[in-house]
């Protein structure tokens, strides 16, 4: 006797489908038209990216710099069940062509590189999961001139990328100065100009945002955005009495505002301070310049009030930190060019042998975390043969 069919109805299924990593959901979009189509509305991204959000599936991506073929490159990490972390592939982008590029930010498993050489400056979009991609137009927004000036540089000073939940938009923000020289005299202009850009992804053009009057430190850890809003470090004063204060810009209304930090932090000539989103709160994490033990300090903010998280004491060997993992574990560069884990409860120093050696600039070692997702940014697709590379003599690379 013939079985009875049993069909599972299509809105199980899309819960179940929801819950898949991407790349099997990039498989099954061969499997039927309605699966294809189901997968690209906002709805079944929406619900998969919080999925992953709720059980914070959290993807390590490790930017380094191979100084032999004078390349950045990301190498993606992967967490075995015994918390042992492997290099799991090394990417090579197309629009990582030089050794001065900087990724911005990430928002909804989205990252934004900025790509600068001589005077040619690019700006991508890049989503890892999908492996799509999105080289933004040129700036459309004009320099202004002086009488007697030419302008010799455009430098792009630092940015962010964060979502505007009020327009449903993808925003990128950067600041840019300019440096002029006397047009007779050749000698450099004592005053630069600065001017702030806002890239809209929804419009798919730049405009230019009245400056603040200061340019801000791109120092932060893996991400300086929360709720739609981004935040920087200013210093107010002259050397060696600087003091620091928190710039902030609201991408719904693409204002600016200054705000204090903490006195109990110093002055800026005497400490490090890096800028973070730690569980859901702006906070800073602060350093002192001298010494070979690093010790650090974690002050978060909540309703306009900076607290003490807590503070780790003495840990010898370090030179950077680089963003903190899941339970308040912080990931730190050592003297030895070696990726390390620390545990603050336990106070354990873990070597994941995560080498670096093979950059020999430590500013370029950076450490961002995403959630995988399916959102889309009407790019191009990356041709895997020349994304995925193993680079030679990567010793890091065991797995």
């Amino acid at each position: 006797m013939q079985m009875p069919r049993f069909e599972v109805p299509e809105a199980l299924v899309m819960e179940i489908l929801c819950k898949l990593p991407v790349k099997s959901l990039i498989r099954f979009n061969c499997v039927c038209k309605y699966w294809c189509s189901s997968f690209q509305t906002p709805r079944f991204i929406s619900k998969h990216y919080h999925n992953n959000l709720k059980n914070n599936n959290l993807n390590p991506l490790l930017q380094r710099f191979d100084a032999n073929a004078n390349l950045p490159f990301f190498s993606q990490l992967s967490v075995e069940k015994d918390e042992n972390f492997l290099v799991k592939q090394n990417i090579l982008f197309p629009f990582f062509i030089h050794d001065s590029s900087h990724v911005w930010g990430t928002r909804h498993g989205l990252f934004c590189s900025h790509n600068s050489w001589m005077n040619e400056f690019e700006v991508a979009i890049w989503n890892p999961s999908t492996r799509e991609f999105k080289i933004l137009p040129p700036s459309a927004v004009q320099r202004p001139t002086y009488p007697g000036l030419t302008c010799q540089h455009v430098i792009f000073d630092c940015g962010a990328f964060e979502f505007d939940f009020k327009t449903d938009d993808y925003k990128f923000i950067r600041f840019v100065t300019l440096c002029s020289i006397d047009s007779e005299s050749g000698i450099e202009s004592p005053d630069d100009v600065s001017q702030v850009e806002l890239y809209s992804l929804k419009c798919d053009s730049w405009k230019e945002i009245p400056s603040p009057n200061y340019t801000p430190f791109d120092f932060y850890l893996s991400n300086n955005c929360l709720d739609g809003i981004c935040y920087w470090l200013i210093t107010t004063g002259n050397s060696p009495y600087e003091e620091v204060m928190i710039l902030s810009f609201d991408m719904a209304n693409e204002k600016f505002s200054v705000s204090p930090i903490l006195e109990v932090v110093g002055f800026f000539s005497e400490i490090n301070i890096l800028v973070l989103v730690f569980n859901g709160s702006v906070g800073v994490l602060v350093s002192p310049v001298e010494g070979i033990d690093k010790s650090f300090d974690l002050w978060v903010m909540n309703g306009g009030v900076w607290t003490k998280q807590f503070s780790i004491e003495s840990i010898p060997g370090v030179v950077n930190p680089l963003g903190f993992w899941k339970n308040d574990e912080l990931f730190l560069l050592n003297t030895n060019y070696e990726v390390v884990l620390f545990d603050p409860s336990t106070q354990e120093l873990k070597v994941l042998g995560i080498n670096t050696s093979l950059d020999h600039h430590r500013e370029y070692v950076s450490l961002f975390f995403y959630v995988e997702s399916l959102v889309s940014i009407n790019g191009i697709q990356e041709h895997k043969d020349h994304i995925i590379r193993q680079l030679v003599g990567d010793a890091s690379n065991k797995y």
